[in-house]
């Protein structure tokens, strides 16, 4: 069976109520349309994890689908606060939100146990904030049994499914990425299981630009959705939108404006493009 399907098919065969998602991408290649499908499905009660939850966090939240968020800065990049994550954290609207808050490194560190198969993470981190404080579930203090220094570690990060958008897959599941890159490929080496979206499908992958590889063997599924980053931006294929970023702020503050941008730009959609 081919792993290469429609959006549709990709989001509805593998995302279930209940799971724990990492959609994964740093100001580039963030895998926009295959939030917007998972809205369109209403897959509900799900946790979310990110390094920097942005706009379609936002909107995952703001249609009341998410029960957690774990993750390490949460904003609109360049323009301010997301106000659905804001209205679910502090109101509880449209329903109550957990969090789970960390640093970059510490996020990085935890995808980095998680996909060497490793309990945890340790880092010099933490010193001088609450946030271990404020997970103690999440966060230990631990002895080098070399040194004797203080350590954080911090719990592995296992997402049931990570989800990336890249430039390229070829026919056989293998996928490139190129341009900046986040915590992608550790995100998807911890993860159960991982979905992929690509600008196109070729033949062979460009060996023109050095980049990550993710191997066919990795990979549950791929779909084929050129701009599925949009308005994040993929290198060589498409430019980011700054000014619906900048538009985001006004729509994300307005509950009816909110609701309305869904309707007509997600849910009356079939797939992105």
């Amino acid at each position: 069976m081919t792993k290469i399907v429609s959006l549709q098919e990709l989001i509805a065969g593998h995302i279930h109520e209940g799971q724990t998602l990492a959609l994964e991408g740093f100001t580039h290649l963030i895998p926009f349309a295959a939030g917007h499908e998972i809205i369109r499905q209403g897959i509900q009660n799900l946790t979310l994890i990110r390094m920097t939850p942005d706009l379609i966090y936002d909107q995952l939240i703001g249609v009341g689908l998410v029960k957690k968020i774990v993750f390490s800065w949460g904003g609109n990049p360049g323009v301010g606060s997301l106000y659905r994550l804001r209205d679910a954290i502090e109101k509880g609207i449209p329903q109550p939100l957990e969090w789970e808050e960390h640093s970059h490194a510490a996020m990085a560190c935890a995808y980095q146990a998680g996909a060497s198969g490793l309990p945890f993470g340790i880092l010099r981190g933490y010193t001088g904030t609450d946030l271990a404080k404020e997970n103690p579930a999440y966060i230990k203090w631990v002895d080098c049994p070399f040194t004797g220094e203080k350590l954080a570690a911090i719990k592995a990060i296992n997402p049931d499914v990570t989800i990336i958008h890249a430039q390229q897959a070829d026919k056989k599941g293998n996928v490139k990425i190129w341009g900046i890159t986040g915590v992608q490929k550790e995100a998807a080496y911890a993860a159960k299981k991982v979905l992929v979206t690509v600008e196109e499908v070729v033949d062979e992958l460009d060996k023109t630009y050095q980049g990550i590889y993710i191997p066919h063997w990795l990979v549950a599924g791929i779909t084929k959705v050129p701009g599925g980053a949009h308005p994040s931006y993929a290198m060589g294929y498409s430019q980011r939108n700054n000014q619906f970023y900048k538009s985001w702020d006004g729509i994300s503050k307005d509950m009816s404006r909110f609701q309305e941008w869904i309707e007509t730009q997600v849910m009356n959609k079939t797939q992105d493009a």
